[in-house]
């Protein structure tokens, strides 16, 4: 009970400084599950009243105040019996609650504290039934507690055992040892102690009877101060009754002042509210008029308008109880207000819309600057028609977003058949430009095929004749008309994006992101975006709409510009590629853009373009095959790739990124070298090996020139495969003069290889001294030096000159003789030892045979 009364105390009347007096554990009779606290508890400041709190437990062991009654509310306490122990007892309020009491000792505690304070606080008002004690205890309180005390007083000294003193056991002592003869005779001692004793008690009454006077006078001075206390507790009761009539008046009037203040702090509320209603409830009478009226065709009324939907706004957005709507002067204020908003967003609706619909039926207008300056239309005046009209778009979707929504829809409706037009227009003059004075020469370049097989020289020549030279003007012709298409496209829908943002709210940040100027983002790849946000995809989707015609005239002009020439989808590429990169350093426009959109689909297509460009170039390339009538020399397709590769980096010599050249580079290469290689099964009138050396020497001198880092790889790979074929070309052309003494030594090698020792080689039929002296009688040095020069002449037929490898591969067939001369002594000398078998010239003969033929030829 103390827990719970601390409990109490501390999370439910300390705080409200109430001071708890009595409390029981009770519920409803008949509904045990459902328990209760009722609390008795006081003000703890003055004027202190009585009150009766019920308290619940919630499931989290707190305790909340459920309910609260004055105790002054209270008419009449039912004890329900007078003798016998019942735990039921009824309190009655406006209405009889019937309680169950958890104990008896609980129920008859907590009805006494009712009973207390219905004696001191309410002048007895409440009626008590059946609890008869409270009354007996009214009556004879102070005499039963007086009759307590005593009786509690000596039941309390009969029932203490009491201890001899330490002096009352000495005295004792002294006493057995004075008399200790007597005490061994214990009849004796105790006939003398009979006679002390009665010797006293003779001395006691004359010395009681002597005090009888001053007995007498102390009774007589008791008897007198009961009487003054008697007439001290009349006098106090009259007192008490007295205070307490007091007390009511002062309570009654404390009542009263209560009273008072809440009355005068309820009407200051009232006027507070009443204040606030007429002052935020109000709509001026201009206002009411400019929204009636809608004048939305001049600027003044426009900016009545904006100023009164603003205001019809901050009244109808201001929060009000649920109550005051159902007061008539709120209702019909509130009723006015919303018949405000809906007329007049009926007429600014109609207005916006016909403006849109009168904008996107306008004309194009005349051509004002020359035809060979492209210009893109501009909207700047129809923008400037609108924007007055923004507050009043911001204000439509605070207020009903459900009209708003297909407002930006009809816009992009109306105007995109205006933006069709004039795009049309646009590049209808660009394709005019690019075709230029050749009336014919685009409708001849879409019909002119593109295959390797019907055009040869045309194609892949380096522009010489007339036609070479105008196809060179045509390709400077499509860079220029397309940045010019481009950088006229930009502000155009960088503008409009801008304008459609701002009208119809859709990023409130946009305008600076696309107009800062000097960012420094450098993104690997333009065409890549990140995922676009809500607004962005909106945006998105009308500018879709208002320049629906945009994306397939973009890709019409491309194809116009890829058929201007074979090569014009590098421009192209190169052009989308540099444009976006300016744009990003120019601007820090997201990628997210429309026009970096449109513009990362058109290089999307360009790249595809430009890629599958390099694959037919590539197919080309390896099934190209040599004329049969033609003096072979350097290949056609080696010369296409030099052409393809001298053209490409004049293109992309500026270039910010060239990451696909790179790649197409290496395809091509790969091409040229399959091609070189697809020789060696081909059926030539001259040497493969002197055909494939003479190419591959070619297209490793021209690597080294162009010094192309991503080609490094192939430069070194086309010098190995050069000299690779030269040292064959050399081994096979040396072995026409020397024919069968290199047979002959072949032989003799390959029995030592099998496992025939050197010295035992002589013996063998076919490679016996006989027959190596047969074999060197038939090569003289006369004859060495006719076939030399017979070799000669054919190795200066067959070379080209161009490539000036005839000196190269006349020294390396010197030093590749004089090799095979000193592997054939050497072998003379280890497998025919002793024999004295040697060649019929010398090594100084055959270094005076290359010296001669040499000086002869020059």
């Amino acid at each position: 009970m103390a827990s719970l009364w601390s409990s109490l105390e501390k999370e439910v009347f300390n705080p409200q400084n109430k001071k708890l007096l009595e409390a029981i554990t009770v519920w409803k009779t008949g509904k045990k599950k459902k328990m209760s606290i009722l609390c008795v508890v006081v003000d703890a400041f003055r004027p202190m009243q009585p009150f009766l709190v019920k308290v619940k437990v919630d499931r989290g062991e707190q305790y909340k105040m459920a309910y609260r009654w004055p105790l002054a509310e209270l008419k009449l306490v039912d004890g329900k019996t007078l003798d016998q122990v019942n735990l039921d007892f009824d309190l009655q309020f406006d209405k009889i609650y019937k309680w169950t009491a958890s104990s008896f000792d609980e129920k008859k505690t907590f009805i006494r504290c009712l009973w207390k304070l219905n004696h001191r606080f309410l002048s007895s008002a409440i009626t008590f039934v059946n609890v008869h004690s409270c009354s007996v205890e009214g009556r004879q309180g102070l005499q039963e507690d007086r009759r307590d005390t005593v009786e509690t007083e000596n039941q309390e000294e009969l029932s203490v055992y009491q201890e001899m003193t330490p002096k009352e056991a000495a005295d004792v002592l002294k006493l057995m040892e004075e008399h200790e003869p007597l005490v061994n005779n214990s009849i004796a001692f105790a006939e003398q102690l009979s006679r002390d004793l009665h010797v006293l008690d003779e001395a006691n009454l004359r010395a009681i009877i002597s005090s009888e006077k001053q007995v007498t006078q102390l009774m007589s001075f008791i008897d007198e101060a009961l009487a003054e206390v008697a007439r001290v507790e009349e006098t106090l009761q009259v007192y008490d009754e007295l205070l307490g009539s007091v007390k009511q008046q002062m309570d009654h009037i404390h009542q009263e002042n209560s009273l008072l203040h809440h009355i005068t702090s309820n009407k200051a509320k009232l006027m507070d509210e009443i204040l606030f209603l007429t002052t935020h409830l109000d709509l001026g009478k201009e206002h009411c008029e400019a929204l009636s009226c809608a004048d939305l065709s001049s600027p003044s009324g426009v900016e009545a308008c904006i100023a009164a939907a603003e205001a019809l706004s901050a009244c109808m957005n201001i929060q009000i109880q649920s109550g005051y709507r159902k007061l008539q002067a709120v209702a019909e204020q509130l009723i006015m207000f919303e018949t405000l908003k809906q007329n007049f967003e009926n007429r600014f609706i109609g207005h916006i819309t016909n403006t849109f619909e009168r904008q996107g039926s306008a004309q194009i207008p005349a051509l004002t600057h020359p035809m060979d300056q492209l210009s893109a239309p501009s909207h700047r005046l129809q923008h400037e028609e609108l924007v007055p009209y923004t507050p009043l778009m911001a204000w439509l979707r605070n207020a009903n977003p459900v009209l708003f929504c297909d407002l930006p829809k009809v816009y992009a409706q109306n105007l995109s058949r205006l933006y069709d037009k004039e795009i049309k227009a646009f590049f209808e003059q660009a394709k005019t430009l690019l075709v230029g004075r050749r009336k014919g020469s685009l409708q001849e370049g879409l019909e002119k095929p593109t295959g390797m097989g019907s055009r040869q020289q045309p194609r892949w020549s380096i522009p010489g004749s007339r036609e070479d030279q105008e196809d060179t003007l045509n390709k400077g012709n499509v860079i220029k008309i397309l940045e010019q298409v481009l950088r006229e496209l930009r502000p155009l829908c960088i503008a409009e994006q801008l304008f459609i943002e701002k009208f119809f709210q859709l990023r409130q940040n946009s305008a600076k992101v696309l107009e800062e100027e000097g960012s420094t983002a450098s993104p690997e790849d333009p065409a890549c975006a990140k995922p676009p946000s809500q607004p962005e995809e909106q945006t998105a989707q009308l500018l879709s709409e208002i320049f629906s015609s945009l994306d397939p005239e973009l890709r019409c002009f491309l194809d116009v510009c890829n058929k201007a020439h074979p090569f014009s989808c590098l421009q192209i590429l190169v052009t989308l590629n540099d444009c976006i990169f300016e744009m990003w350093r120019k601007t820090s426009a997201l990628p997210s853009s429309f026009l970096n959109t449109v513009l990362g689909n058109m290089l999307l297509l360009a790249k595809s373009s430009f890629n599958k460009c390099i694959g037919t170039l590539c197919k080309e390339i390896e099934e190209a095959k040599v004329p049969s009538k033609m003096k072979v020399g350097i290949l056609p397709s080696v010369s296409r790739f030099e052409e393809f590769v001298n053209f490409s980096e004049a293109v992309f010599g500026t270039a910010q990124r060239r990451a696909e050249l790179d790649k197409a580079h290496l395809r091509l290469a790969d091409s040229v070298f399959n091609s070189i290689n697809s020789l060696s099964s081909a059926n030539l009138k001259v040497n493969t090996d002197m055909v494939m050396m003479e190419n591959f020497h070619h297209v490793y001198c021209f690597l080294c020139q162009k010094k192309i880092q991503c080609l490094e790889g192939k430069k070194k790979e086309a010098k190995q495969r050069y000299s690779e074929h030269m040292e064959k070309y050399v081994i096979r052309s040396l072995g026409q003069p020397l024919e069968k003494l290199n047979h002959f030594f072949e032989g003799v090698k390959a029995r030592v290889a099998q496992g025939v020792k050197e010295e035992e080689i002589s013996f063998q039929l076919a490679y016996s001294k006989q027959e190596l002296r047969k074999v060197i009688e038939r090569y003289p040095g006369k004859e060495v030096k006719r076939a030399l020069e017979t070799l000669y002449r054919k190795i200066h037929k067959y070379l080209s000159p161009e490539e000036n490898l005839f000196p190269v591969v006349w020294h390396a067939m010197e030093q590749e003789l004089l090799r095979q001369y000193q592997e054939f002594e050497d072998l003379i000398q280890r497998c025919y030892v002793g024999s004295g078998i040697t060649m019929e010239f010398t090594m100084e003969d055959l270094l005076s045979y290359f010296n001669s033929i040499t000086l002869s030829s020059t």
